[in-house]
């Protein structure tokens, strides 16, 4: 297979990366600015995810008003929980919502209520601000979640205007359900959030061993695009920067946990080196956390207040060092 040469170029707004299949792209692809699609078929299109508020996915939703007018969104599917791949979906009406069983357990369990509360907690100096700059620019207390109406596990091959879809449940890794959407006639992956370009990766669930296989299952694919839920569109070359982050990662942060530090202690210790460049580097606490449930018998994670606190204090004292 030819290298894959993106010529799309990462910008705000929708992007057609295979005949009939459009990418909408936010930079930078930072905490809650996620990537989402379109597949546009005859008279019915699939709309892969939904943004983190009413508001972004409204503009979502008009930049993509000129497709969907003839061949109107009749299917959503959430690749996994987190808010800013499902928080719209309440904008679609009683379209129907696919997702993987594991995600609609977990999309019951947070709801944006949770997040709508969470700006209003003390954390600490370096949690507060962690939390106003990673969250502050979005609106939660309008949002209802629709609830998936449809769910699977393993796989589940389905049909939109004539255009095939299959999904594939990856998870546990990023989130319990991750879901790949591949296009097998199109040539193109939305992987989702097993795959993040430019910002760092971060294991909300785990193990480590399961996202790497979640990456070598969208290679094995063989997509020409592989669209990703955070940063630009890529080809395949791109999934090994992702594979070495995790498995160095698991590499540094289980010698820490064998040496006797906690995962605080291991997340401060390790040098990035490489990836010290990528975006949203404090997310290397909750990756050590993740790490250390893996290794070590009876290792309780963090509550997600603790790991937000402890977030802002790495943010913070790394923001300082490299000034």
């Amino acid at each position: 297979m030819v290298p894959f040469q993106s010529t799309v170029p990462y910008e705000l707004g929708l992007h057609e990366v295979a005949d009939g299949v459009y990418a909408y792209l936010q930079p930078d692809g930072s905490w809650g600015y996620s990537n989402a699609g379109l597949v546009v078929g005859d008279h019915a299109s699939l709309l892969v995810d939904t943004l983190f508020d009413l508001s972004l996915t409204e503009a979502m939703l008009a930049a993509m008003a000129s497709l969907t007018a003839g061949s109107p969104i009749t299917t959503i599917v959430n690749t996994h929980a987190n808010g800013d791949h499902c928080h719209g979906n309440q904008l679609l009406g009683d379209t129907r919502v696919i997702t993987s069983a594991a995600t609609a357990r977990e999309m019951a369990d947070l709801p944006a209520s949770a997040l709508h509360a969470l700006k209003q907690l003390d954390l600490g100096a370096d949690g507060n601000t962690f939390v106003t700059e990673a969250f502050g620019a979005f609106r939660f207390d309008d949002i209802d979640v629709a609830s998936p109406t449809a769910t699977f596990s393993g796989r589940l091959h389905g049909d939109v205007g004539g255009r095939p879809f299959v999904l594939e449940e990856v998870g546990p890794a990023h989130t319990g359900g991750d879901v790949i959407v591949h296009l097998p006639d199109a040539g193109v992956v939305f992987a989702g959030d097993i795959l993040f370009i430019g910002s760092t990766p971060i294991v909300w669930a785990g193990p480590v061993g399961n996202w790497l296989a979640a990456l070598e299952r969208v290679r094995a694919l063989e997509p020409e695009v592989v669209v990703p839920g955070h940063g630009p569109v890529v080809g395949l070359a791109a999934l090994s920067e992702v594979e070495a982050y995790l498995r160095f990662v698991h590499s540094e942060a289980s010698k820490r946990a064998a040496a006797g530090l906690s995962a605080v202690e291991a997340a401060f210790d390790i040098d990035l080196g490489d990836y010290a460049g990528w975006s949203d580097s404090e997310r290397l606490v909750a990756n050590a956390d993740a790490v250390y449930a893996e290794v070590l018998p009876g290792y309780a994670r963090m509550n997600i207040l603790t790991l937000l606190a402890e977030m802002g204090r790495y943010r913070r004292a790394h923001a300082r060092r490299d000034a």
